[in-house]
């Protein structure tokens, strides 16, 4: 019997980890290594014991469901994550994880054996909302991030160090990193492009480049009222041209360049006081590596320049430095194989956000699968993709599963 998709098993599984961490009209709170964090690990882990898979977690905390094979080897893997940020959607990463518990239900209600061991993980700390960077736990397990320096970060609101967190929720564990024969990560696009044109189906080629940069520039605090400006050291204003700078540079450089300031703080914080402190976060991407070293460059040293001219003094931190990664073209093509035999609509394109499949690109054959998002919308309660696209999403990734690890009904 050929393995397939049950919508209902899987629309449950979504509603039901989308229940952990529920918020108030509707999206989730699953902050990485929180309580509610803490109980969707508990959710998935039983759920991977249901299903007969061998669980294991490893020392950054990652979560491992393997279903044997018929040979022995390194598995072809399904991953994503179950952590969001403070207010996010129940489909972001999620789905991922919830789809690769699905294909396996598939393979089991099917009867079906592989050739291949098949695995689905859940890395920790994919969001980076709570402790930078982002993509954390599958950075460490393919070696682009170091264990001891991870295990060692504090919260951003230095509420919280990932090691005394790991142990705090029990899921710091002792399993082995390893190489997996194919990965392969199903998520929705979190952009308005399928959507716009009717394409049911992304085949991921890629995900550009990552640049975060922390400023934190300090001028003098004086009274708002009696100091002229021209005799002012305002670092909040050094902050503001810093964000205009970052806004310009997109433009200048042009699509697919972007940039984002996520955060921007000014201290004391006072009505009618000069700031003396400002602190901002710039995000740039770019699928270019050297236009995108280029723009980081460029913000930098008008960074500098800026405060210069207005007294003040600014300094830099990166936050996340992640390369374009490529994904494997073979993979890339079998997902628009299986989507045409399946009559639906595909388009290859670019992943304008990071995922975990980038880390693991450079070791293993990669792609990612994408679906509609409504409205465009991510990272943001209403987040919703149809569940015919939910559905149809899944069933391209078990017929792509099923091919890379031999399956025999």
């Amino acid at each position: 019997m050929r393995p397939e998709i049950s919508p209902s098993r899987l629309m449950a599984r979504l509603r039901d980890l989308g229940g952990i961490g529920a918020l108030d009209g509707g999206g989730v709170c699953r902050l990485a290594l929180t309580d509610a964090d803490r109980t969707g690990r508990d959710w998935l882990v039983a759920q991977m014991k249901d299903l007969g898979l061998s669980v294991s977690v490893d020392a950054i905390g990652n979560i491992w469901g393997v279903r044997a094979g018929i040979d022995e080897g390194p598995p072809v893997l399904i991953g994503s994550h179950i952590d969001s940020v403070a207010t996010g959607g129940i489909y972001d990463g999620a789905l991922g994880v919830i789809a690769g518990l699905e294909v396996m239900s598939a393979l089991n209600a099917a009867g079906a054996r592989t050739a291949r061991p098949v695995a689905v993980a859940a890395f920790t700390n994919e969001e980076g909302a709570r402790f930078a960077p982002d993509m954390m736990g599958s950075g460490v397990h393919q070696g682009a991030l170091d264990l001891e320096d991870m295990l060692a970060t504090r919260a951003t609101d230095g509420d919280g160090v990932v090691g005394d967190e790991l142990d705090r929720i029990g899921y710091r564990g002792t399993a082995e990193p390893f190489t997996p024969s194919a990965y392969l990560e199903y998520h929705i696009e979190q952009g308005p492009v399928l959507e716009r044109d009717g394409i049911r189906i992304g085949a991921v080629t890629g995900v550009q480049g990552i640049h975060w940069t922390e400023f934190t520039v300090t001028g003098q605090s004086n009274h708002a009222g009696t100091t002229p400006m021209a005799l002012r050291r305002d670092a909040g204003q050094v902050a503001l041209r810093i964000a205009l700078a970052a806004d310009r540079i997109a433009a200048e450089n042009g699509p697919p360049q972007v940039a984002t300031v996520g955060v921007f703080e000014l201290s004391p914080g006072l009505v009618n006081v000069v700031p003396q402190r400002a602190r901002l976060t710039v995000d740039l991407r770019n699928t270019d590596g050297d236009v995108l070293n280029a723009a980081t460059g460029r913000l930098i040293a008008e960074a500098e320049e800026l405060a210069r001219a207005a007294g003040c003094e600014v300094s830099h931190r990166p936050l996340a430095r992640f390369a374009p990664v490529a994904f494997d073209p073979a993979i890339v093509a079998r997902i628009e194989q299986v989507a045409h035999a399946r009559q639906l609509s595909v388009r290859r394109m670019p992943s304008g956000a990071g995922h975990d499949a980038q880390m693991f690109a450079p070791n293993c054959p990669t792609a990612m699968i994408f679906i509609p998002s409504a409205g465009g919308l991510s990272h943001n309660i209403k987040e919703f993709s149809e569940e015919e696209d939910v559905v149809a999403g899944a069933q391209v990734l078990l017929d792509v599963l099923c091919e890379l690890a031999g399956v025999q009904a």
